[in-house]
């Protein structure tokens, strides 16, 4: 099963137990085994916490297995209430072209969608590197769900969830030759989400990442979801499974 699907419904899950005051600000998940399709999951929600501006929730995803039901992702999240206060916040990568102007390459799809995606892509690639040789981008992406989404805050919190998890392998690696995707095995060992200011899932976001540090068979990724008239609405961390393999047995798809 596709880890942003989990991570997703995980967070549904937890803001099923909380009032319409709070929204999810943050949340720190891992995967911990592959999710089986087809096999039903359950969702068991720990109320951590209930203070009067903060809420912590642990989720625990559940999928039968050969012994007992065994745990798949494990997920803490906290919801806040909305207060005022100072409005800052980094900008939008001001090198990236606008939608209009980026292509139609659709680049990642979540493994398993069959049929129509309800997605769109428009894949930018790497930002070139400094003369010190590091990428200030490693992955860029337009992306939005095609239409339907109701203006439910929470409902548009956890697409953003599933999307922020498409591709974000892809973003903790540099690219180079050494690394090319065709001879890695990756897979995402834990994720992070802030959640800023909302923005809507069904309009264009860009997703720009960047690789913090590869090494020891692991990648760290981290990134920022920002909406297109500039309003930053999440930032992202994860780390990543990264192991060199022989090209026949690595899971990534190849680039383009």
């Amino acid at each position: 099963m596709f880890g942003g699907q989990v991570a997703a419904q995980a967070l549904v899950a937890a803001t099923a137990t909380m009032g319409d005051d709070r929204r999810a600000h943050s949340l720190h998940a891992y995967f911990l085994r592959p999710g089986r399709p087809g096999v039903p999951i359950i969702y068991d929600v720990e109320r951590t916490r209930d203070g009067r501006s903060f809420s912590t929730r642990r989720v625990v995803a559940r999928q039968p297995g050969e012994h007992a039901d065994e745990a798949i992702f494990e997920m803490s999240t906290s919801f806040h209430v909305d207060e005022p206060g100072i409005d800052y916040a980094q900008p939008i990568n001001p090198r990236v072209p606008a939608p209009a102007d980026a292509g139609d390459d659709m680049g990642f799809i979540p493994p398993g969608a069959a049929g129509e995606v309800p997605f769109e892509l428009k894949e930018l690639g790497a930002e070139a590197p400094g003369a010190d040789g590091y990428f200030p981008s490693t992955r860029r992406v337009w992306m939005r769900i095609k239409s339907g989404v109701p203006d439910d805050p929470g409902v548009h919190t956890a697409l953003l969830t599933f999307m922020s998890d498409m591709g974000a392998v892809m973003g903790a690696r540099p690219p180079l030759d050494e690394l090319d995707l065709r001879t890695l095995m990756g897979a995402s060992l834990d994720h992070s989400l802030f959640f800023h200011r909302p923005i809507r899932a069904d309009e264009w976001v860009l997703y720009d990442l960047r690789a913090v540090s590869t090494g020891g068979g692991r990648g760290l990724t981290m990134g920022t979801m920002h909406a297109a008239d500039g309003t930053l609405g999440m930032s992202v961390t994860q780390e990543a499974m990264l192991r060199v393999v022989d090209p026949a047995r690595a899971t990534i798809p190849p680039e383009g």
